[in-house]
């Protein structure tokens, strides 16, 4: 399983500050996902010609099956995310955007100006999802894991849980997740079958 991350940022990338994206992200997966993966990383300025170059990269050339973006997708006019991602997809995938603002509204009213977004991007051989994910390290662990009540029990789902069947719908290889973070949803006929002791 190879994952791509992508943190977007003018500031960051120039050195103005320290990028806290790309850190957070690999904490969460690194929590979050049970099966070996490996990380190709990127920090980028918010230019759409550069993002859509760098989302190509992954998916086409490093071949990753994911790629998570942080950074760029609100409204200013330098938040080009969802621009370039749409414009390397095949297909979208609105309903992660709309589960994104669904959780992040039970926390902030602003969640409605977020335009997150998801695609698949294919080749002749192979294909990745592409998520659009908030800025803010507290918003990406929100939007990934969803709300629990205090017994754990989800309130909101995050949109992870849908990954790993997507993943499969798409061919990548198959993905565990630890339940106490992000219990994974296959439908039943779906599910991988138990190897036998």
């Amino acid at each position: 399983m190879k994952i791509g991350l992508v943190s977007i940022s003018d500031r960051a990338s120039s050195g103005v500050y320290q990028d806290k994206g790309l850190p957070a992200l690999a904490e969460w997966l690194a929590a979050a996902v049970s099966t070996p993966f490996v990380l190709e990383q990127r920090l980028i300025a918010d230019e759409q010609a550069q993002i859509e170059a760098t989302l190509r990269e992954l998916v086409d050339v490093a071949r990753c099956h994911l790629v998570l973006t942080t950074g760029g997708t609100g409204p200013a006019r330098r938040d080009v995310t969802p621009e370039a991602t749409r414009a390397v997809g095949t297909k979208e995938m609105p309903g992660f955007g709309e589960q994104m603002r669904q959780v992040s509204l039970h926390f902030v009213p602003t969640a409605i100006l977020s335009r997150q977004t998801a695609v698949i991007r294919e080749t002749p051989d192979h294909a990745a999802l592409i998520i659009n994910l908030p800025g803010q390290p507290k918003a990406i662990k929100e939007t990934l894991e969803g709300l629990k009540d205090a017994d754990g029990k989800p309130v909101v789902r995050g949109v992870f849980a849908a990954v790993p069947y997507c993943l499969d719908l798409i061919g990548a290889p198959w993905m565990e997740t630890r339940p106490e973070v992000c219990a994974a949803f296959r439908p039943k006929s779906a599910l991988q079958p138990k190897e036998s002791a």
